[in-house]
This record gives structure tokens, sequence and C-alpha cells, in this order.
């Protein structure tokens, strides 16, 4: 808008029909200073507005993280399944091995009890969601897939696949083509990594599937499969337990993974907290000597029965 300096007798004058200052020298407009107090008030009351929403949010999603529960509780339940050495019965029936020692030393830095929750690997996911448990400790890689269902921490965890076979069946095979074949079966734990994984090395090979570790094996040991990708140690471990009937077509590792803590979806400060403790045990090197202690050695062996 301007104005000439015809229309004012004055240098500087107050429209009051308009409510703005005119500037004659500089022919401008100034901010009307109404407009100036309701814009500050505006503001102050958006700024308020927007710590109080944001102190509300922080207060809503604290109350809702399963830390608090757990506090509340005393005590965390833990989602797991049994797959040797992560999780398995020892002789008098209690739940030893690496996720084991991971998840006491964890309720225990957290000053609370801790619950085992066992479930099938191929539910474990929904049980989770459902609230069963508060988060899943047990070897559980992480992929896009489960990624948009669960959140995953920081890995505690660095495995990687291997493989077992039949010497009867696969002994002549070459490797690694003669097994991409769709004469050549192998078995696997449903809902497991292993699963995409031989789908993806061994894309033309058949696949059967089995809801415990126990079955994966005893079908090729059996001579109805003719070989099984698994974490290792396990292809070694079990190799020397069948020395007569397996063997390992390679030792090399096919795939490296990581695995991590799982938990719900919308719960930062678990993840926050979970992470955390990862990184310190990380950092100390109290994961890594576990981690030694129940997959580089067998001195463990004699707790299990054979």
């Amino acid at each position: 808008m301007s104005l000439s300096a015809s229309q004012y007798d004055c240098t500087r004058c107050i429209c009051i029909d308009h409510l703005f200052f005119i500037n004659k020298e500089a022919n401008e407009m100034l901010v009307p200073k109404k407009t100036l107090l309701g814009l500050g008030v505006l503001l102050a009351s958006v700024f308020a507005l927007g710590t109080a929403n944001a102190g509300e949010l922080q207060k809503q999603l604290t109350s809702e993280s399963v830390i608090q529960t757990i506090t509340k509780r005393g005590k965390i339940k833990v989602g797991m399944s049994t797959f040797v050495p992560w999780a398995m019965r020892n002789k008098a029936g209690d739940l030893i091995g690496f996720e084991i020692d991971v998840a006491k030393q964890l309720a225990e830095d957290l000053g609370v009890e801790i619950e085992f929750v066992p479930t099938a690997w191929s539910g474990i996911i929904p049980a989770l969601i459902a609230g069963n448990f508060d988060v899943i400790i047990g070897g559980m890689s992480v992929t896009p897939k489960r990624n948009l269902t669960v959140n995953f921490t920081t890995p505690y965890a660095h495995s990687g696949m291997g493989i077992v076979a039949n010497k009867a069946l696969a002994g002549d095979l070459a490797w690694p083509d003669g097994y991409n074949s769709s004469d050549v079966t192998f078995t696997c734990r449903r809902g497991a990594t292993s699963c995409t994984d031989t789908r993806k090395i061994f894309p033309k090979a058949k696949l059967r599937q089995f809801d415990d570790s126990t079955g994966v094996l005893q079908e090729v040991v059996n001579g109805n499969a003719h070989a099984v990708l698994t974490s290792f140690p396990k292809p070694t471990d079990w190799q020397s337990k069948h020395p007569d009937v397996l063997f390992n077509p390679t030792l090399e590792k096919l795939t490296e993974g990581d695995e991590s803590f799982a938990i719900r979806k919308g719960d930062p400060d678990a993840l926050n907290v979970f992470s955390n403790w990862i990184m310190t045990k990380t950092s100390n090197g109290w994961l890594d000597e576990r981690w030694a202690y129940w997959f580089t050695t067998r001195d463990w062996s004699d707790q299990v029965a054979d």
C-alpha cells in the first residue's frame, strides 16, 4: 500500500480508521500495534499449549512403557523358545543357555525377578503383541519383515548360518551347486530365519518345516532329508554327536546375522533402557564372555542329556 504526501499534512500521523502507522519518508506501512500485541498473545498461547501437550505426551509414553509395568510388578516376563545353546533344559529340567544368562542378568540389573514364558517360535511375535510377556529374548534375528510389527534393540549377538548334511544322501553332492536341486530336501524350524535363508540360498530345493529343533535334526539323521541350515555352533555340534551319519559340506558361515531383543511398538522408554543395557554389557565384555562360553566351548555339555 502506498500513500502520497498530499494526503497527509503530518510527517508522521496515525490513521485511526486503519490502525497503522505511516512513515512518510520511507513511504511504507508498519505492522499495527494491536496486531503485534495479538500475535504475541497467540505465540505465547501456542508455546504454552505445545509445552503442555509435550508434557502430556511424555507422561503418556512413560506411563505406558513396559519398563513401568516391570517396575510396578517387580518381575520381568521374558518370551523365549528352546534352541541349543541359546536356551535349553538341563538334566534337572531347569532352563540354561546363553539367552537364559542374558535375561537373568538383565533382571538382576533392573532389580526385579524373572519369569520365562516358553513359546512356540512360530507364534512368539503374536504372543508378544498380545501382551503374554514383556520382551522376546530368544536369539531373534533382525529382519525388515519382523521390524514391521515389533521394534528391535541394539544387537547383543551376531551369529551365522552353517550346514550339516546326511552322508548317505548328500555325500556325493557337489558343494554348493548340487544342493540347489528339486531332488534335495532341507529342514528348518518353522518361523526361524533359517527357513528364509534356505529358500534364498537354495531356491530349487524342497523345504520341510518343524516346530522344534529336535525334529529338524532328527529328520536329517534318519535319512528323510538331505541337510539343514542352522546357526553356529550347532552344525559342528550336531555332526560331532552323529559322526557316522552326518558331515559338514563346508565350515564357512553362509550368512551373518544380528540378534536383538524384540519389544512392542510405541515404547521408546523400553527401547532406550534395553539398548543401553546391551551397550554397557558389550563395553565391559560380559556379553562376549558369555557368548564364548556357550558357543565356542562344550564345557556346559555335561549339564544336558545326550
